[in-house]
């Protein structure tokens, strides 16, 4: 099989011969005694060895990133330049398989044959491109449909600490998309683990959704500039849907800060001034960059939903200050609400969507939304009363507002299809209409007198009539069984 280095000089006929002059971890500086190179060309040296170049020190004299380890580099070593900028196959015989950054694959299958290779360095669409109309975009996921409405070709942030289902909800979301549209849907690993890939790889397979789907990873144990490339190749595969085959693409990205800290680390090693707590100065443009080429055009729309860590759940650091900037809409998951079991564990209090308006999503949906949100709110400031005092010492009116908020609750959980094998419940993809519905009857207390639990982990709400049906019957049942033995 061919080297990454036979593959670029290939693709190129190679151009001139630079000398290293020095190697500061995955830095790596280069002298070129004629043609300089221009910013993100390639450089190679012997037979696995990427750099890519960062900064032109003077007019002889480059600055290279390394995008794969830099064992057994030295000084005087050659470094040949491929005159051509990081590339990445594009079109349909990418669907199925796995890629690196290098547009490799490396699910163990052989590489496909005639592909076309396109730079990863690309422009965000022009603004007479762009669409000027704002649609919906349906999940399936009966909290976000409700509470948080997506859109069509905007950015989605998910936000949580770790440990709290932000890898689950985007599989799930693949899965859907899969299901229901036809779409293509792409997944971008950026500092993934490698265990958590190759099980997306074979959770992807089992469930039937990897002929529609491309993956593409840049695994946790890869220098930092091969994890600052990888969203730019995944978006340059997603372009190639949206512009030459006018589908929708799903990009879910995982994780967006991994990006960011990925760009901190190359800056810290080029030697620029860190920022306030130590993030790269130029943050908010490498960012943009990345982020202004997710957009809906006049052939298509490029949908992402990107898993944003928020280091120390803390909202105010700058990686997540700067995340949100870009975002349509944000979803947050709640580690409390995961410990009650909550599970998608959304917070519908703080999770918000712009185009959450009545001219977006219709008067019925936003005042229902509303009133949804209103009943929770009004919930959690009497919690305290409710573990001070307990819940007989509330007037009647809010002792409806509990019944009907914690109904509410377990009505918005829902089980999931990435998740049968663990939780041995068959997953649910609901249509907005029944989420609207089950919610409308709920607040006009259809299910007042119905067991919470008859609501929790349902699809639609017609299933709880059937779940208390089934529950009265098993105590009859087991009365029986008693009073025969009594």
């Amino acid at each position: 099989m061919d080297t990454i280095t036979d593959t670029f000089i290939r693709m190129t006929n190679g151009g001139s011969i630079g000398t290293i002059t020095g190697v500061r971890g995955s830095v790596v500086d280069i002298r070129f005694s004629d043609h300089l190179p221009a910013i993100h060309t390639v450089l190679t040296v012997g037979e696995g060895t990427i750099i890519e170049v960062y900064q032109q020190q003077d007019n002889h004299h480059v600055s290279g990133v390394a995008l794969t380890p830099t064992q057994g580099l030295s000084r005087g070593m050659q470094v040949t330049d491929t005159l051509s900028p990081l590339k990445v196959p594009v079109g349909n015989k990418t669907l199925s398989r796995v890629f690196n950054v290098f547009g490799h694959t490396i699910d163990r299958l052989p590489e496909p044959s005639d592909l076309e290779w396109r730079s990863v360095h690309n422009d965000p669409p022009p603004l007479n491109r762009r669409s000027t109309k704002s649609e919906i975009f349906e999940t399936g996921i009966k909290a976000i449909d409700l509470l948080v409405p997506l859109e069509r070709g905007g950015k989605a942030g998910l936000f949580g600490g770790a440990g709290v289902g932000k890898t689950v909800l985007l599989t799930e979301l693949i899965n859907n998309m899969a299901g229901s549209k036809d779409g293509v849907s792409i997944f971008c690993g950026i500092g993934e683990r490698c265990r958590e890939g190759e099980e997306l790889y074979r959770e992807m397979k089992e469930a039937g959704v990897l002929p529609n789907m491309v993956m593409v990873f840049g695994q946790m144990n890869e220098p930092p500039g091969n994890r600052f490339r990888v969203g730019n190749a995944a978006l340059t595969m997603a372009e190639y849907f949206r512009d030459d085959e006018h589908k929708d693409v799903l990009l879910l990205i995982d994780n967006i800060y991994r990006f960011i800290q990925a760009g901190m680390e190359v800056s810290g090693l080029l030697g620029k001034m860190p920022s306030r707590l130590g993030y790269q100065p130029t943050l908010s443009t490498e960012l943009a960059k990345l982020e202004e080429r997710i957009a809906s055009t006049d052939t298509g729309a490029i949908t992402s939903i990107q898993a944003v860590y928020v280091p120390a759940d803390d909202l105010t650091d700058p990686s997540a200050v700067h995340t949100f900037s870009h975002l349509s809409a944000t979803i947050f998951l709640s580690r409390k609400r995961a410990g009650e079991g909550l599970y998608p564990a959304i917070d519908p209090l703080r999770s918000v969507s712009k185009i959450a308006t009545p001219a977006m999503i219709g008067d019925r949906h936003y005042q229902l939304a509303q009133e949804v949100r209103k009943t929770l709110a009004q919930y959690d400031e009497l919690k305290d009363i409710i573990t001070m005092l307990g819940l007989e010492q509330l007037a009647m009116e809010d002792r409806n507002i509990v019944n009907r908020a914690r109904r509410l609750e377990r009505f918005l959980t829902q089980p999931f299809v990435t998740t049968e094998a663990f939780s041995n419940m068959k997953g649910k993809i609901i249509k907005l209409e029944d989420t609207l519905d089950g919610c409308e009857r709920i607040l006009n207390d259809e299910f007042k007198d119905y067991p919470e639990s008859a609501l929790y982990m349902i699809g639609v709400v017609e299933e709880a009539i059937g779940k208390q049906e089934y529950a009265v019957g098993e105590s009859k049942a087991l009365d029986k069984k008693v009073n025969h033995h009594s």
